[in-house]
């Protein structure tokens, strides 16, 4: 018992890098469950094209979501988050939550513009749910520390 307990610690010790520094608080199994309902239009797809998890093309590719200027892959965004980006956003737990609870609203306030729309029309209301979608998509990105020290 002692042998699997001292195990458990490591392994639990092993995986805490990925989440340093308040890089996600949420429950990234839990998350993995969540993005069930984001996958009807996101896919996540690592940089040498591996499919993490297949899904849609409607929205763009969430790897390596951590810190990116929102707006900035290879995707045909919308013109307000476009210009989000342009101003600055930069995606962190505490920015994705607030978006995915209301893009519209969300991008409005940010670009400080009424008229700004969003492509993204779902709204995943429960913080909870967003901050474990958040701990997911940090989870299978490409490795947190390596952008830490940028």
């Amino acid at each position: 018992m002692k042998f699997f307990a001292v195990t458990a610690l490591g392994f639990a010790l092993l995986s805490a890098p990925a989440f340093a520094d308040g890089h996600a608080t949420g429950d990234a199994d839990a998350g993995e469950k969540v993005f069930n309902k984001c996958k009807a239009c996101h896919m996540i797809q690592d940089a040498d094209g591996n499919n993490i998890v297949k899904g849609g093309r409607t929205g763009p590719n969430l790897y390596g979501i951590y810190t990116r200027v929102a707006g900035s892959t290879d995707f045909k965004y919308g013109e307000s988050l476009v210009q989000a980006g342009e101003a600055g956003l930069e995606w962190n737990e505490e920015t994705f939550v607030k978006y995915v609870a209301d893009p519209k609203k969300f991008l409005g306030e940010y670009n400080d513009d009424k008229r700004a729309k969003s492509k993204m029309s779902f709204k995943l209301k429960k913080e909870d749910e967003s901050a474990n979608v958040w701990a997911y998509l940090v989870s299978v990105g490409p490795e947190v520390e390596a952008k830490s020290a940028d």
